[in-house]
């Protein structure tokens, strides 16, 4: 089971922002890979903590996390999940301060290497029926993408000498001190262009078109964003690509309305199927289905169907379908309907007798959120 974000940075649920980017501070520079060379369960809390960061930082992510824990990010991940270390060190500028310019201060990066840029991430639109909200769906989505040209190379960057960093010394009245920044020659990859073909562009990247499968897991909701990682533009020379982010908007049911997990469905019938009890048919998540409905039906009588609606984003079953029934009054009548309901007025069978079981507006609301 995967452990929980707050306990990850010791921090309480109700940690402010800044006590939350604080106790992030503390855990990456006690387990930074520098710090510990060769210590592979030292890496992983490190990545854990960059992890457990990225979401408790955003509002947003935070919301989610909290309403639906670690399933609103599986199925491809809603905004955490899938890091690598070019995504972990890029929060190092907004932690640390613009001085260390992605990297880690005196540590130099990870393990001392060059720092790899990331490609731009690119954004999709993806709109979603109820029966796909659902169950879940996967998509096949075309992209069009900037790919690394076939044919170009690359060669060294002059300027910070392949380190994809220059270095600069400042004398303070603390004495001299030395900052890394981003080379601006090579943008930090470290590497310049050689030679490209005539179709790429100044980075030696040229655009494509490709068929991106998405898959969108069962309880998503409108404004929710999933992402699927190296499926946005890639980077020059040795980088990493960035990724796509599928923004999801839902499409409203003709009948069906959606509640959390809950679908309700709104049953007109007649006052002889109410007197009377008939069968009806009605719209469901899975198809049609008939239900049937005793004789004496009250009007505001709901009906619960079991499992029968969304199924839950954050692993706790499905939802049910509320089935509302309305007995329909009609406004117009004939004359001989008039005077048999003229004479029903003085029938005791027609006047009203409700009992214990028949529940009021306010409680049949509080059941249908119990």
């Amino acid at each position: 089971m995967k452990q929980d974000f707050y306990e990850i940075l010791e921090v309480s649920k109700s940690a402010s922002a800044a006590e939350i980017k604080k106790a992030y501070r503390k855990k990456a520079i006690e387990f930074h890979p520098d710090r510990n060379p060769g210590d592979s369960s030292a890496e992983e809390k490190f990545k854990k903590a960059a992890e457990a960061y990225e979401v408790l930082s955003d509002p947003d992510k935070r919301a989610r996390y909290d309403q639906f824990g670690h399933q609103a990010f599986e199925g491809g991940g809603f905004g955490g999940g899938g890091m690598n270390m070019e995504d972990i060190f890029s929060q190092f500028g907004d932690i640390f301060g613009s001085a260390f310019g992605g990297g880690f201060g005196g540590f130099g990066g990870f393990g001392g290497g060059q720092r790899r840029v990331k490609g731009s991430n690119l954004r999709i639109r993806v709109t979603l029926d109820l029966e796909e909200v659902a169950l879940g769906v996967e998509k096949k989505i075309k992209v069009k993408r900037k790919v690394q040209a076939p044919g170009v190379t690359y060669k060294t960057c002059s300027t910070c000498g392949g380190n994809g960093q220059v270095t600069k010394i400042t004398n303070t009245i603390l004495g001299r001190m030395q900052t890394a920044a981003t080379c601006t020659a090579c943008g930090g990859s470290g590497q310049v262009i050689d030679s490209r073909p005539d179709d790429a562009d100044a980075h030696g990247l040229v655009m494509r078109e490709e068929t991106v499968s998405i898959k969108i897991p069962g309880g998503v909701e409108s404004g929710m964003q999933l992402k699927v990682s190296g499926k946005g533009n890639d980077a020059p020379g040795n980088g990493v690509p960035g990724d796509l982010l599928v923004a999801i908007e839902t499409r409203e049911h003709a009948t069906l309305k959606r509640e959390g997990d809950n679908l309700h469905y709104d049953l007109y019938i007649s006052m002889p199927d109410a007197v009377l009890g008939t069968s009806k048919e009605i719209d469901t998540i899975g198809g049609k289905v008939r239900i049937k409905l005793e004789p004496g039906i009250q009007s505001g009588k709901i009906l619960r169907l079991r499992n029968k609606g969304i199924q839950s984003i954050n692993g706790y079953g499905t939802g049910d379908l509320l089935v509302h029934v309305n007995v329909w009054t009609p406004k117009e009548l004939s004359k001989e309907q008039r005077e048999f309901f003229e004479r029903m007025q003085e029938d005791e069978k027609f006047a009203p007798k409700p009992e214990k079981s028949d529940k009021s507006f306010f409680e049949k609301v509080k059941d249908m959120f119990s």
